[in-house]
């Protein structure tokens, strides 16, 4: 018998670190994200492969089912985060592999691992639907957090995402932007490490309840936008905001300067996406620059 799962991968339009102290944000899933298959075999073994988007295998291990031990790998960090994910989803749900006698499990992603549109978090969402456990407790348990990225990865329209009371509350609403032509998504050509950027923030010293209240009022104004230059005067809001804050330059006055649209960091800041707004020549300046991967708004949103 096989069990298939698939989750959407991610991206936060509004909301980057304020997120993790209660600031509404906006989150949206994307057209790419990750499958996970699970094959029932007879040997009393986990055999997990990974294949990326153009079909090449990354990763490869095997484990042990009683005991999750890792018998062989091909990377043994990503083996060992493998089997914590895998050993917290037990302590979750008791009976999650109790009655197995061995899986084959394949992971595929549709998007370069590099791009942070969520390899860790569709995978979280991924073995929580197959151990039927919460994945927010799992991602708590794991990676850690907000929790916006497993809200998308089970949503398929843009949500409000806030946590309250140690609650996250997901709002759908509408994917429809007047003005989405006008939007690109550019890769910086780095990944940034999420738990990196979250540790970064957690040191910096500032009122961090100001923030929170400026970038609520921020994203409540952003879905409610209907023109492109109002939408521009909250992407440079926000990014003072969060400039601020961290006591570094937003990605404009850093890298493009001289680029006549608005540029957003999403989620953390100095690598991954940005969200650029423009005409049909912005491609070409951020080609120009030896940005190759710019994705239009409509490309990108599920």
């Amino acid at each position: 018998m096989i069990h298939k799962f698939y989750s959407n991968g991610k991206l936060l339009l509004s909301g980057e670190y304020a997120v993790l102290d209660g600031a509404l944000s906006w989150a949206i899933p994307t057209k790419f994200g990750q499958y996970l298959e699970v094959t029932a075999i007879n040997n009393n073994q986990i055999s997990w492969k990974s294949i990326d988007e153009k079909s090449a295998l990354w990763f490869e291990a095997t484990y042990h089912l009683n005991t999750l031990e890792v018998i062989q790998t091909t990377d043994q960090e990503t083996s060992k985060t493998l089997q914590n994910i895998l050993q917290q989803s037990q302590k979750l749900n008791p009976d999650f592999l109790s009655n197995s006698k061995g899986a084959q499990v394949k992971t595929t992603l549709t998007f370069p691992k590099n791009w942070g549109l969520g390899s860790s978090s569709t995978l979280i969402n991924n073995i929580a639907e197959w151990a039927s456990v919460n994945p927010f407790k799992l991602l708590e348990s794991t990676f850690g957090g907000s929790g916006y990225d497993i809200a998308c990865a089970s949503n398929n329209t843009p949500i409000l995402f806030q946590i309250q009371d140690n609650t996250a509350e997901v709002t759908a609403v509408p994917n429809e932007i007047p003005f989405a032509d006008h939007l690109y998504f550019v890769y910086l050509n780095q990944k940034k490490n999420s738990r990196d950027a979250i540790s970064a923030y957690r040191k910096a010293d500032f009122d961090k309840s100001e923030l929170v209240s400026n970038i609520t009022e921020i994203t409540r104004n952003f879905v409610k936008a209907t023109t492109l230059s109002e939408f521009e005067t909250l992407i440079i809001k926000h990014e003072s905001s969060i400039s601020k804050a961290l006591d570094i330059p937003t990605v404009k006055a850093d890298l493009f300067s001289d680029f006549t649209g608005e540029v957003k960091s999403l989620g953390g800041w100095g690598g991954d996406f940005v969200l650029a707004t423009g005409n049909a020549e912005t491609p070409d300046y951020f080609k120009s620059r030896g940005y190759e991967t710019i994705i239009p708004f409509r490309s990108m949103i599920l």
